[in-house]
């Protein structure tokens, strides 16, 4: 069994990474900030229920995400509320690569429109680098699951960002 002194050592080089989810699952920094905070509190209240030598970042999202479950269903939150605009999520370093900032806000702004199932196991997979396996496990579901949500979140995304081709009516004008 792990001591507080031991999740404490680990707890201050993941805060950045479980803020990041929380903001993602939440779209809004304060709740993120809030989340992260709860996260915290309770691992170190329950350092007896983490197993030395698994990953403190997988049982710390897991935590999270628990929290972010109960939160939904108490406060019984409408889909959209709260959202973190993609703009304030990225920052502009420079007129080389603005094109790329403008692209990946758009990429985002598709993402953000997933529903929250998928955006959950898109982030956990691209943004955090989770394996299938991982994922399924932070998340509690079976992996064929995982991958259906990823597969429905990139069918999504690809149908958003195809290029549309002009259509002809028949018949036109004589």
């Amino acid at each position: 069994m792990a001591s507080e002194q031991e999740i404490r050592a680990g707890l201050g080089a993941q805060l950045t990474r479980l803020w990041r989810y929380g903001a993602m699952l939440s779209h809004h920094r304060d709740t993120a900030d809030d989340l992260v905070q709860a996260t915290c509190l309770r691992a170190l209240e329950r350092a007896a229920q983490f197993s030395p030598g698994t990953r403190l970042d997988h049982w710390l999202f897991s935590i999270l995400h628990s929290i972010w479950l109960n939160e939904v269903r108490s406060r019984r939150v409408r889909e959209g509320q709260g959202f973190v605009e993609a703009a304030e999520a990225l920052i502009f370093d420079g007129a080389a690569t603005t094109e790329t900032h403008i692209l990946a806000m758009q990429v985002m702004d598709h993402v953000h429109a997933l529903p929250e199932a998928q955006r959950s196991v898109v982030f956990l997979c691209y943004v955090e680098g989770l394996s299938y396996r991982e994922v399924a496990d932070v998340l509690d579901i079976p992996i064929g699951t995982v991958m259906s949500r990823l597969a429905a979140a990139r069918a999504r995304i690809a149908e958003a960002t195809a290029p549309r081709l002009p259509t002809f009516s028949r018949g036109g004008a004589q």
